[in-house]
């Protein structure tokens, strides 16, 4: 008789954890250990040139640099292993035509991550994270978020802003300008939260969002050394 071996299959690997294990994506989380990224990036010549259009329109708006320049960060100290994961497992949208007049945003699995707005002729920023991440007891009461923390990531309290998801553990934090949004991304813990919340939805699975990742964006926010 043949053995049945379904019963001692290994369930297959899904998310990030088919290039990083549970305790390099902590460390990467906690600011431990900086991961080694591929040398190379898979392409799609078809998807580049579909999104060159949009992106030079991009380009010509006045928010342009800031935008640029806030995506390097982004994608330098936000995203683990990018060029490995790119497309298959986080995207970005170039001007996309969903609700909200974003200029970009990035997704991974089936939920927005990050994204960038138009504010005057400056930038805003809306960061997914987890509520719990925000509350001094880590627990998901919405009256118990740390106010004071938030005011102090940013250049003036007026800066930052926040609002409740439908989930359990979703949380909206809304930064206004390119100086702000910028200190945000550089508090410890703060950039710990957006690293928590982007570990989560890449290891749900592949990107939904493939079809409309925006090559010319992903290179300006590849753009640094390989480390």
């Amino acid at each position: 008789m043949v053995p049945d071996l379904r019963a001692t299959r290994r369930p297959s690997t899904t998310g990030l954890r088919r290039f990083l294990d549970l305790q390099q994506q902590r460390d990467w989380m906690q600011g431990k250990t900086i991961l080694r990224d591929a040398d190379e990036r898979s392409e799609s010549l078809e998807l580049r040139l579909k999104y060159v259009a949009r992106f030079e329109k991009l380009l010509r708006r006045p928010q342009a640099q800031e935008v640029l320049e806030i995506l390097r960060r982004y994608g330098r100290d936000c995203i683990p292993i990018p060029r490995r994961t790119e497309r298959h497992y986080w995207s970005i949208s170039c001007l996309p035509s969903t609700p909200g007049k974003a200029l970009v945003r990035v997704n991974a699995s089936w939920m927005e991550l990050f994204s960038l707005y138009a504010d005057g002729e400056g930038i805003r920023a809306l960061f997914l994270v987890h509520l719990s991440d925000f509350t001094p007891d880590h627990s998901l009461d919405q009256g118990r978020v740390d106010e004071a923390f938030l005011e102090r990531c940013v250049m003036t309290p007026e800066d930052v802003g926040y609002f409740f998801l439908r989930g359990e553990d979703i949380f909206g934090i809304k930064v206004r300008g390119f100086s702000s949004i910028g200190k945000f991304l550089a508090a410890r813990r703060a950039l710990r939260a957006i690293r928590a919340f982007n570990l989560t939805h890449m290891n749900r699975g592949r990107n939904a969002y493939q079809a409309s990742h925006c090559y010319s964006l992903a290179d300006h926010m590849l753009s640094g050394p390989v480390r």
